[in-house]
């Protein structure tokens, strides 16, 4: 009985060994036959390119099971590597050949338009690069052909749409008909949207008085467009610098970055006011260390008005010569004595610091060079025809006398008072009154 019991026990455990290797066996079958229903026809799965021949590229695809791509089943313009991971597409999975056959070309046409579906259904944003140029608009790479109309373009200029061929653009799905192949796509929407996005983060941290870095897009008569990021601010010809300046090209150029000050932000009408000039030192606030009452400067005229011609320095300040202090003569305009962008010679008469104001004068220095150059030519005169100043001709009359001295000063100073302006036409007169003042001194004295 025992070995009976015993007999029975044994086999009860093998059996039961048994059903459980046969259960594993079960369970491994079923994994594997699921992974080979991946493999049916149309099924796009992953592979491994484990060899490359003439004829075609074997893969491994899982299940250890391998699959051939055939040569005209592959973009003739692609290399693949071994050991590079790829999408294919079974197109026979080995229940008519018993080979299973792939193709590299129906699966990445297939997975193009599952992205580009995608895209479309969740609006999102794809970079493509643009193949061509084309009649109304450009053609793109989606791994199909997309159709990119020329009013979809990001741009001012669509005449000139061929410099995008070869670039990499953002674009959105604007129309799909998977009948027809037909794709059309938007770029101008993608950069609105990208620029939207940018201007919402821009102008929750755009406070007045805040230094930011912008770049500019326009130039125009009355001042500057600049991108603050997505978002555009103007940068006005008065706020460029602390001196006039003739156009506001002078100062920025398009596509240049800049510093700017943020001076009014209007949320309502999204409008944004910016300074250049605040950040710049003020000449202003030290105009004593550069300029003194009286000083003789040389600036250049900017622009003329019926009350005067205004006069620009290198260091950005800018006075004012008033009518009155253009010319000695009466004139109708300050046109009649100077012209804009003259160089000029001016006298300072005055300086209002706070009232940023400076008075000046062309005139007083045109008066003074003409009495300098009408001393220079009495001189020169003097010594080429060899006449004695009035000095000499007295301190010769009265060398020997040290008592009357002082009444030849006086008399000097009288003879010269007499003489205001001499002119080479006069020398004679001079002369004469010279010796007759010296008759007449030199009979008080012997008197």
């Amino acid at each position: 009985m025992t070995n009976d019991s015993t007999m029975k026990q044994d086999d009860l455990e093998v059996t039961a060994q048994q059903e459980v290797e046969e259960y594993q066996s079960m369970e491994e079958l079923l994994r594997d036959d699921t992974r080979l229903n991946n493999f049916k026809n149309g099924a796009i799965v992953t592979g491994v390119v484990e060899n490359i021949s003439d004829t075609g590229v074997l893969v491994n695809i899982g299940a250890k099971s391998e699959g051939i791509i055939p040569q005209d089943e592959i973009d003739k313009h692609e290399k693949l590597a071994i050991g590079e991971t790829i999408y294919v597409y079974v197109t026979d999975n080995g229940s008519r050949s018993g080979n299973i056959m792939l193709s590299k070309k129906k699966a990445d046409y297939e997975k193009a338009w599952r992205d580009i579906m995608d895209a479309y259904e969740n609006n999102k944003t794809l970079t493509v690069m643009v193949s061509e140029r084309v009649n109304g608009g450009l053609v793109v790479n989606l791994g199909i052909r997309g159709f990119l109309p020329a009013s979809h373009v990001a741009t001012r200029n669509i005449n000139a749409l061929s410099r995008f061929v070869g670039q990499a653009i953002p674009i959105k799905i604007v129309e799909i008909d998977r009948h027809k192949k037909r794709v059309v796509v938007s770029h101008k929407q993608a950069i609105d949207e990208e620029k939207k996005v940018r201007r919402d983060a821009t102008v929750a941290t755009l406070e007045e008085g805040q230094i930011r870095r912008g770049i500019v897009r326009r130039v125009t008569e009355y001042g500057a467009f600049i991108d603050l990021g997505g978002i555009d601010g103007l940068l006005h010809v008065t706020e460029m610098s602390w001196g006039r300046i003739n156009h506001p090209s002078d100062v920025v150029k398009a596509g240049q970055k800049i510093d700017i000050v943020v001076l009014k932000y209007d949320p309502e009408t999204d409008k944004i006011s910016l300074g250049l000039k605040q950040i710049l030192p003020d000449p202003w606030q030290h105009i004593d260390e550069l300029f003194s009452v009286n000083e003789e400067v040389e600036g250049v005229i900017t622009r003329l008005v019926p009350f005067g011609a205004f006069v620009a320095f290198d260091n950005g300040i800018e006075g004012i010569i008033p009518t009155a202090e253009l010319s000695d003569e009466k004139i109708g305009k300050p046109a009649d004595v100077v012209s804009v962008k003259q160089r000029v010679h001016v006298k300072i008469i005055n300086i209002r610091a706070q009232e940023r104001r400076m008075t000046l004068s062309l005139r007083q220095v045109v008066r003074n060079e003409e009495d300098s150059d009408v001393s220079t030519y009495m001189n020169q005169t003097v010594e080429a025809e060899g006449m004695a100043t009035i000095g000499s001709l007295l301190s010769d009359v009265f060398a020997n006398n040290d008592d009357d001295q002082e009444v030849a000063e006086e008399v000097t100073e009288a003879a010269e008072e007499i003489v205001e302006e001499p002119v080479a036409e006069e020398v004679a007169e001079v002369e004469a009154v010279v010796e007759e003042t010296t008759e007449e001194v030199t009979e008080e004295t012997e008197a």
